[in-house]
């Protein structure tokens, strides 16, 4: 790896992570020896970068630095048309036409050598045939996630079973076929999922809900895990 790439990729590691990364961990990544690493990291603080941090401890980059737009290896344009032809797939109206819009922004910038790995990629996402219709505007919803507010919705079960609930929506989990808002259920007292193809109405309320998004997300991902780990009782009888 050229020494300017290896830089940038320094500066990516650093942009990846909220946390500081220890030298040893940007180290391994790159394939380089340690001391490489500590004099990459000085080499970009003289050229003003604002990295924090020492040896031994861990570095973070400061905020309100960025690196040049676009500066995109061919692998990572390749992740993005990839990620960006599943979204114009599998997501709801809106996002599928931000995804649309995304691709020919990045386009319209990049230089004209790139332009091909963007444009021709040969990743492919096929069409998927049967696909539960949204029977709500999702973008309201991923709003109201946004916005941490509680929304009432009417809702069928599977058994074609009505109730109305006021639920507190965390996230929107993308299925092949299906989209499921991940939310705190106050009826059930509860985490539950709700496909947006059984949601008939909603309304976004003014109240937001007491916790955290972040905090909920953690709460309703400990419980899938401990779901996942209890073990099969069927293999003792």
């Amino acid at each position: 790896m050229r020494r300017a790439d290896r830089l940038l990729q320094v500066l990516q590691i650093l942009r990846r992570h909220r946390r500081p990364v220890t030298g040893e961990t940007m180290a391994e990544e790159l394939e380089v020896s340690l001391r490489t690493v500590y004099r990459d990291i000085n080499s970009l603080v003289t050229q003003g970068v604002p990295i924090r941090g020492e040896a031994g401890i861990g570095y973070v980059l400061g905020e309100g630095f960025d690196m040049p737009p676009l500066m995109f290896t061919v692998d990572e344009l390749e992740a993005v048309m990839l990620g960006l032809r599943w979204v114009t797939r599998r997501g709801d109206v809106q996002l599928s036409r931000a995804a649309r819009d995304s691709v020919a922004k990045i386009g319209a910038v990049l230089p004209e050598g790139l332009k091909p790995f963007l444009f021709d990629a040969g990743l492919v996402v096929p069409p998927r045939e049967e696909r539960a219709a949204d029977a709500v505007d999702v973008a309201g919803l991923r709003g109201a996630i946004r916005e941490s507010r509680k929304v009432q919705i009417l809702y069928r079960d599977e058994l074609e079973r009505r109730t109305e609930r006021t639920i507190w929506p965390i996230g929107i989990a993308y299925y092949e076929a299906t989209r499921n808002i991940i939310a705190w259920c106050e009826l059930r007292t509860a985490f539950r999922h709700f496909r947006t193809d059984r949601i008939s109405h909603f309304d976004i309320l003014t109240d937001r809900y007491p916790k955290r998004r972040k905090a909920l997300l953690k709460e309703w991902q400990d419980e899938l895990r401990a779901e996942q780990e209890k073990p099969d009782l069927d293999v003792f009888l």
